[in-house]
């Protein structure tokens, strides 16, 4: 099994691309009555601090931007800010200082007064310090629907980053995988698309055995159980190709042996749900259309625990639902809207949640259907 992803460099985005983000956020500031508005990460995490400056969250950062205006960066380590600059060059970049709220608040007091949005999870402290210089108006639910519909650009750069998590998923079924621990099969699919430069979101897998299994779904974290004849296993990667730009793939391999009946037969009910569930996908269409598509499941007296849908790429993105047996509250009623990107993950286990499988990918919904991003073959595999 080959898979190219070529180039070593990560995806970079165009000054038409980064300035047509900040023209769609000053719409909503506009709508929201607001003159400035401040996003905030943390930790790597924040996503609209990289959507608008390219800079990916280190430790913490701030940006304040008001329309017409480049955005100004405060980067919280002093010693990351020469890399910040090179990474967001449409970005007015700054140390942040000891108090990096203090700094915050002396920009916004040279700017026109008025009310300030705020996009991310602002500390408490931080928040109760910049209310009391302004209004603050939260902004997340409109930031979300923006990032929604997906350009061109991010179309590619999607693309990209699932042909990098489809090279991490060759590296971790190839056949000397057996005997491997899981920490070490990590190990394997992390060098798979980091040289090739390729960036980190998720990859969670587990290995469990067919005759005596312990486990329905990929863990969060690896563990030192070593993938041995007889075993299955399960994964989710996301490898990036830019910060906030994931593939994301799930598959189930058998280790040296032919799947179990009642293997076979989970597998052959997930990926019926997934293949009825991507027929349907096209503008318009509701999630409870979608769950009724994935009826099988339950039909066939299994259940789910993980999601069956969820839109991603710039974030955990609506619509997000589980199948019919496992609701996660009320079902979602926004349709579909071309542009977008859902993962369809049917996670089919059995009611004790000793065993399950995991089959999906990530997909982009067009005007006519939907688009595979990825190439990694589909089905259930074996290693060995």
């Amino acid at each position: 099994m080959t898979l190219v992803a070529s180039g070593a460099r990560p995806f970079v985005f165009s000054e038409a691309e980064m300035g047509r983000r900040r023209h769609a956020l000053d719409g909503i500031m506009t709508a929201a009555q607001v003159r400035h508005v401040v996003l905030y990460g943390a930790n790597r995490a924040g996503s609209s601090v990289p959507w608008i400056t390219g800079w990916p969250v280190t430790r913490e950062a701030h940006v304040l931007l008001s329309p017409g205006e480049r955005p100004v960066l405060l980067v919280n380590f002093y010693n990351h800010v020469d890399d910040a600059i090179r990474r967001a060059p449409q970005a007015q970049v700054r140390w942040a200082g000891p108090d990096p709220v203090r700094t915050l608040c002396a920009l916004l007091a040279e700017r026109a007064p008025g009310p300030v949005g705020l996009i991310g999870a602002l500390p408490f402290e931080q928040y109760l310090a910049l209310s009391r210089e302004r209004q603050v108006r939260d902004l997340a639910g409109g930031y979300v629907k923006l990032r929604l519909s997906k350009s061109d650009e991010e179309i590619a750069a999607l693309r990209r980053a699932a042909a990098l998590t489809d090279v991490a998923a060759v590296a971790l079924v190839d056949s000397s995988s057996l005997g491997c621990t899981e920490h070490q099969l990590s190990a394997r699919l992390e060098h798979a698309y980091v040289s090739r430069g390729g960036g980190h979101h998720i990859h969670y897998l587990a290995v469990t055995s067919m005759s005596d299994p312990d486990r329905c779904l990929p863990a969060q974290w690896p563990s030192e159980r070593k993938l041995a004849r007889g075993d299955i296993l399960t994964f989710e990667l996301s490898a990036t190709s830019a910060p906030d730009y994931p593939g994301q793939l799930l598959r189930t391999f058998t280790a040296g042996a032919d799947p179990t009946p009642l293997v076979a037969d989970l597998h052959a009910v997930a990926q019926e749900a997934f293949e009825a569930i991507e027929r349907r996908l096209r503008p318009g269409v509701l999630p409870a259309e979608l769950i009724e598509a994935a009826s099988v499941v339950e039909e066939a007296g299994f259940t789910t625990v993980d999601d069956l849908v969820h839109g991603f790429g710039g974030g955990y993105l609506p619509p997000v639902f589980g199948s019919a047996g496992r609701a996660l509250g009320p079902v979602p009623d926004q349709p579909l809207e071309s542009g977008m990107t859902v993962v369809v993950q049917p996670n089919v286990v059995t009611r004790d949640r000793r065993i399950g499988v995991q089959t999906g990918e990530l997909l982009h919904i067009t005007d006519s259907g939907s688009e595979r991003l990825h190439t990694f073959p589909r089905g259930l595999g074996r290693i060995g």
